[in-house]
């Protein structure tokens, strides 16, 4: 995942007791460009994600547990042109760097995003699947659809804060303000974990609810309150 070349791109995972699927989507990533670096930003896991993200050729680094302020700390660590934020649960196709590269040719572009398909064959699966290009329609996306950004960019817009929640769209907030935020045909696959937990018709509910609060200016670090990763029994379930 690295040569002696300067990377363009640099991909940011933040994580936190993922080993049940951090090696799979980092096995993604090894299919792309070898002027690609790779972080997985460790929230202080207590199982073994760390030492498989280093076995699949990662460079790991810790941070404040708190997905805005461990992407902004493998942001700040970050050497590449190009910063790609993925979730660990994400799969992406083997041609992406290439398309993003081709995007971000417009001078215009300063980001942008891919189709999401959420992996599993329930019902929440395929509802999210079909909700996104909805959601998307309302000029919203979330980390989750694997967002690129322009380093410029990235530090002109302040970067990641330190949010608990919603950090996606307080960052894309600034950065669509600069320049054209594009969306790319092809499509990462994510798993639909969180909307299958704990139900996902009490899970859907929530997340629309937390939404709506935060359009009407609910700090995200009180809805973050009632945010929780999903449980480490449940990530293995994908």
């Amino acid at each position: 995942m690295s040569s002696s070349v300067k990377p363009t791109l640099s991909i940011i995972i933040p994580a936190l007791n993922e080993a049940a699927l951090i090696g799979t989507t980092l096995d993604s990533v090894a299919r792309l460009p070898d002027n690609v670096e790779v972080f997985v930003v460790d929230g202080n896991s207590d199982d073994d994600t760390c030492e498989i993200a280093r076995a699949h050729g990662a460079q790991v680094i810790g941070a404040e547990r708190g997905r805005g302020s461990q992407l902004h700390a493998g942001a700040r660590a970050a050497s590449g042109d190009v910063l790609w934020f993925l979730h660990a649960d994400t799969i992406v196709p083997p041609a992406s760097a290439e398309l993003i590269f081709a995007a971000l040719s417009d001078a215009t572009v300063v980001g942008g995003n891919f189709d999401v398909r959420f992996s599993g064959s329930g019902r929440a699966a395929g509802f999210m699947t079909w909700f996104y290009p909805q959601l998307r329609r309302l000029g919203l996306c979330y980390g989750d659809s694997a967002i690129f950004v322009r380093r410029e960019a990235y530090d002109r817009a302040g970067g990641f804060k330190a949010l608990p929640i919603f950090e996606d769209l307080d960052l894309l907030r600034e950065v669509k303000t600069m320049g054209k935020f594009v969306h790319l045909s092809a499509t990462v696959v994510t798993s639909s974990r969180r909307f299958e937990e704990h139900g996902f018709a009490v899970t859907f509910t929530g997340w629309v609810l937390m939404q709506l609060l935060y359009w009407l200016g609910v700090s995200p670090n009180t809805l973050g309150r009632f945010y929780a990763p999903p449980s480490a029994s449940f990530r293995k379930t994908t």
